[in-house]
């Protein structure tokens, strides 16, 4: 196994490539049975129809034509990024039911050689980030529509994708341990998705709950 497809960055070129293999691999796939599958609806129409489901809570459709993903109501594709991971999601989908139980990235298929380097880019950029400002991370999940959940000082749950969500749990520090923080998944998620695939997701929601941190004022 290649370390390189676990890397956090969602590299063009590297997701171009994988694009043309996701489709061929649908062709020949039933939409009625992927909608089922995979939480969404089938819309047939007249140029093919499109399956419609929620990406990050956001509106996105895929066409059963082509197999091209739109967010919302824009007429361009959504990024080569954002197609392959809705595309991994078509592919692997088995309708498996979510099991409310929380693993680390070392519990899914092939995790454990990749851990640390997970954490490294996930929760320990996370505890950089907000240090022991857990009401800076709460704002921050919240700001991007997390759950709270009954986990460590703060946690939030985030519905990736439809059968697919993230949990991000933070632990404030004290005098004798340093906080930390962890993103976990649905003891589900390899029914849905690659574990590359959640290395890259991972990341993603690290970057945006980063990018979200409330800007300190200045006095």
């Amino acid at each position: 196994m290649n370390a390189e497809k676990f890397s956090p960055s969602p590299n063009p070129d590297r997701f171009s490539q994988r694009l043309n293999e996701l489709r061929a691999a649908l062709q020949n796939s039933n939409p009625d049975r992927l909608a089922e599958v995979t939480g969404s609806e089938w819309v047939p129409n007249p140029a093919g129809g499109e399956v419609q489901l929620l990406y990050w809570g956001q509106p996105v459709r895929v066409t059963a034509k082509d197999w091209l993903v739109y967010k919302g109501d824009s007429v361009e594709p959504a990024s080569d990024y954002e197609q392959t991971m809705l595309l991994y999601y078509f592919t692997i989908a088995d309708g498996a039911p979510e099991q409310n139980r929380w693993i680390s990235f070392s519990d899914l298929p092939d995790g454990r050689f990749y851990t640390q380097a997970f954490q490294g880019y996930t929760g320990r950029e996370l505890w950089v980030a907000f240090k022991d400002d857990v009401a800076a991370f709460e704002n921050a999940c919240q700001s991007l529509g997390g759950a709270r959940q009954d986990l460590g000082d703060a946690a939030y749950r985030f519905q990736v994708l439809p059968h697919f969500p993230i949990l991000v749990v933070y632990w404030s520090g004290d005098e004798d341990f340093s906080g930390s923080a962890q993103v976990l998944f649905d003891a589900s998620a390899s029914h849905y998705l690659t574990t590359d695939a959640c290395a890259v997701l991972g990341s993603t929601i690290t970057r945006k709950l980063i990018a979200a941190k409330p800007k300190t004022q200045e006095v």
